[in-house]
């Protein structure tokens, strides 16, 4: 092993580092700024004043979000163009950093250097998450790195306060005594590969910033323990999940101490990832089903959401503290506790709206897990496990913090009471998906409904995903609209409110609901075709006449173009062929409703192609 981490292979130097950078593209964490302008094939140098504008912007964004890299020149699409500009220029780009700041305060730089890569001049600039500072350019504007905007923020919203300073610090302190033979080699050199192929794990950790090479030696951050210490215990005695089975809805003390089962998963962050939710899955799956000729585990609550919640705790728990994260199953509900406060930068009002908020506590170690794909950026898992539940039909997920824990507590239990399921079981032909059924509850006892009802019941604010929902129940006369536009407009005006607040739809019922919804496709064989039925004729009645015969998949009566009226025949799709040959046998010529059916198999009969009925 001594051997892997040894050698020429150790250092990486910084246009090694600037290649691996341009190679990954533009993110969250690193942006490219050309120092040319103009059209193609007639480029000249960029304004100098432009270019430092440019500099002090990206590096404030950085340093007030997660910290990352700033290359200048190179274009959007990571080639290397250069810096065309005298030497005096380019001095003055460098010292940007100094000039355009407010006061005069310095930026946690890591490196701010002029390089030369492929015969061209770049520059390149690495600044650090600032932990206890927040910075200004030089008109006293503030900026935040979000995805790949540098977006305007107040010096409020991201002025924290000092206890949280070591929270924030902790993931990037770097200690003493910690060596690399210390770290789980095999597991590092693996997704260095799955990274950049022909990364050394000395590499890989340095280009992760988890890592610096110093003339005494490889320094190691606590980040990089956290992830991949073989012995975690030695670093960090509580990098720990416990999980709780209680019996009833309340935990209980004393003698009325109500906890069935007590275990405590141990090991560093991707272990803990691994082990935990193995350990955890097992007190959530409800049943086996066999499907594709293996047993599925199926899940009380919806395994993504308890995964994603999961995941989102190792990584934004607060590591400063020690004590380790708690899951607690209740007969009703699971809470997810995990140590430290929310971030003064974060408002649970705006995490329960779903607005993206985004703060990462552990910059490092949300870095090394977003690049390993293991969990997503920029606020994204909370809408994620949000979506699960919705797609689910299941209570909405609590959010709540404390001064010592942030707790997520997942329902397995309907959104629906009894009487909106009865409601819906009215709509039951239309096949709702979950965001619509939540509509059409909406307009239960002649309620009328808003556009803005409508996002919020369905939990988005994306327009699209609104229209695509509304559409289908418009369609269908199931959502009507009441209100033309001209008085919704006139309504807006007069009660001085916004359009979208508006109630202008309500549900409307049709007597008997028969859309035609895209079906299953089976086999024509297994189709049975009825002719000279009356209209008389319900599902109900073909579904007793002929459920003796075996399991029914489906009964379609196709109505008249202008849906007043039946067609005079329907289609029975059976579960197997055998069926439909006894249907005909016994069958064909019996008296339905007044009137003699006609029976035929669909395929060998009739000629007629089953798919394109049902």
């Amino acid at each position: 092993m001594a051997e892997r981490i040894a050698g020429d292979n150790i250092v990486l130097y910084p246009d090694e580092r600037i290649r691996n950078t341009i190679r990954l593209g533009e993110s969250h964490y690193s942006e490219f700024k050309s120092a040319l302008d103009g059209k193609e094939g007639n480029k000249k140098p960029r304004s100098v004043k432009e270019i430092c504008k440019d500099i002090a912007e990206n590096l404030v964004s950085f340093a007030n979000a997660d910290g990352g890299d700033l290359l200048i020149g190179v274009e959007d699409d990571g080639t290397i163009t250069g810096i065309p500009h005298n030497e005096n220029d380019i001095n003055t780009m460098i010292n940007a950093v100094n000039t355009h700041l407010l006061n005069g305060s310095r930026l946690p730089l890591g490196r701010s250097t002029k390089i030369s890569i492929d015969d061209r001049v770049l520059l390149f600039f690495s600044v650090n998450k600032g932990a206890d500072k927040i910075y200004q350019l030089s008109d006293g504007r503030c900026l935040k790195r979000n995805d790949k905007q540098n977006i305007p923020v107040s010096f409020d919203v991201i002025n924290f306060e000092r206890k949280e300073a070591n929270s924030r610090e902790y993931d990037r302190c770097f200690i003493d005594g910690a060596q690399v033979t210390d770290l789980d080699i095999d597991l590092i050199q693996s997704l260095a590969d799955s990274y950049l192929r022909g990364l050394s794990v000395a590499r890989y950790l340095q280009q992760l910033n988890i890592a610096e090479y110093t003339t005494s030696g490889m320094r190691l951050r606590k980040a990089a323990l956290l992830l991949f210490s073989k012995d975690i215990q030695k670093w960090h005695p509580r990098c720990q999940v416990r999980i709780l089975k209680v019996k009833g809805t309340e935990l209980l003390g004393g003698k009325d101490y109500n906890v069935e089962k007590n275990e405590s998963l141990r090991g560093n962050i991707f272990e803990l990832l691994i082990s935990s939710w193995e350990r955890l899955s097992l007190y959530l799956s409800h049943k086996t089903e066999r499907e594709d000729n293996k047993f599925v585990p199926k899940y009380i609550y919806p395994e993504g959401a308890c995964r994603e919640s999961l995941i989102n705790a190792i990584a934004h728990r607060d590591y400063s503290i020690q004590n380790g994260i708690e899951i607690y199953i209740f007969d009703d509900r699971m809470e997810i506790k995990s140590p430290g406060a929310l971030l003064s930068t974060i408002k649970i009002e705006e995490l329960k709206e779903l607005k993206g908020a985004h703060e990462s506590r552990n910059s490092l170690i949300t870095s090394v897990l977003a690049k390993n794909k293991i969990m997503r950026e920029l606020g994204e898992g909370l809408k994620n496990i949000f979506d699960i539940i919705n797609t689910s039909d299941l209570k909405k997920p609590e959010l709540s913090s404390d001064s010592q824990s942030f707790t997520i507590t997942l329902y397995h239990k309907s959104v629906f009471t009894e009487k909106e399921l009865n409601w819906l079981k009215l709509f039951e032909n239309f096949k709702l998906t979950p965001r619509q059924k939540r509509i059409v509850v909406l307009g239960m006892d002649g309620r009328e409904i808003s556009p803005n009802d409508i996002f919020r019941v369905i939990y988005t604010d994306r327009v699209e995903i609104y229209a695509e929902e509304i559409s289908f129940l418009i369609k269908y006369g199931i959502l009507i609209k009441n209100r033309t536009l001209s008085d919704t407009t006139l309504t807006s005006k007069s009660q001085n409110i916004d359009k979208k607040e508006v109630k202008c739809y309500k549900i409307g019922i049709s007597p008997e609901p028969k859309p035609e919804i895209e079906r299953r496709v089976y086999p024509a064989e297994q189709g049975l075709y009825i002719g000279n039925l009356s209209n008389a004729v319900t599902e109900s009645d073909l579904r007793n006449l002929f459920g003796e015969f075996g399991n029914i998949i489906e009964i379609h009566l196709p109505q008249k173009p202008d849906k007043k009226g039946r067609m005079g025949f329907g289609f029975i799709c059976f579960e197997n062929s055998e069926s439909v040959k006894n249907a005909i046998e016994k069958m064909n010529g019996h008296e339905l409703c007044g009137k003699i059916i006609r029976l035929g198999n669909m395929k060998d009969d009739l000629g007629i192609n089953l798919n394109s009925k049902l």
